[in-house]
């Protein structure tokens, strides 16, 4: 864990732009960030595409996307005039499960709905981050209890490369905040209350007092609810 080391000392108590210049400028890595499209992680590709940093972006249409999702990618790639690396579901995976489960099976059990996130999530990310040694992504300690101990720099066991979370410290209020100040394409299901926003089918708006990832799998009685994409 050497490399984890040294990462976190050369990014020690800079700021989240600071921190992607930094390890922008590592060349002996291939670096990639992941993008949902989020609030934060709209951040996060202003700092890359504004500064024209050496890091590849790309991002997972699991084909349930929310119409609004889709609106937010289209402004982003007109206002910064750069390329998101799309991956999709396989092909035939998805049809056999659809054909044999239906295509709200993941309503029905927690196995189903962890097959269909596997499915459309999962297995393309593990192709996004082949051969990638450094991958950067937009979470906060404060989304969810499990993340609240996670570290700015971290190893992923799963697929064998550094984790760095630049904004892990951020506020939702200050991520907000930046977002207007650098009026950066949002999604605008953020202003009717979806703070987590996923597939279509399994996101709704949050209540006022309910947790972060409330709106996210609210069938599930579950505190721990993550889909797959970081299991550590």
């Amino acid at each position: 864990m050497s490399k984890v080391n040294d990462i976190e000392e050369l990014i020690a108590g800079r700021s989240a732009e600071e921190i992607l210049e930094v390890i922008s400028g590592l060349s002996s890595e291939k670096i990639v960030f992941s993008t949902s499209l989020s609030y934060e992680d709209q951040v996060i590709t202003h700092m890359i595409f504004s500064k024209k940093l050496n890091i590849e972006v790309f991002t997972l249409d699991t084909g349930r996307l929310f119409s609004e999702t889709y609106s937010v990618f289209n402004s982003t790639r007109g206002k910064y005039k750069r390329e998101i690396k799309t991956y999709y579901p396989r092909t035939e995976a998805v049809e056999n499960m659809v054909s044999t489960k239906g295509p709200n099976s993941f309503y029905e059990s927690v196995e189903n709905r962890k097959e269909c996130c596997y499915i459309r999530k999962v297995e393309p990310l593990k192709r996004a981050l082949t051969k990638k040694t450094i991958w950067i992504t937009g979470i906060r300690s404060e989304q969810s209890a499990n993340r609240s101990d996670m570290r700015q720099v971290e190893w992923d066991e799963t697929h064998q490369l550094i984790k760095v979370h630049p904004l892990l410290n951020w506020t939702f209020e200050e991520t907000k905040a930046y977002i207007n100040k650098h009026n950066i394409p949002y999604n605008s299901l953020h202003d009717k209350g979806f703070v987590s926003i996923g597939c279509q089918p399994c996101t709704r708006a949050i209540k006022t007092g309910e947790d972060f990832r409330a709106g996210r799998w609210w069938w599930e009685d579950s505190t721990k609810k993550e889909c797959g994409l970081h299991t550590n």
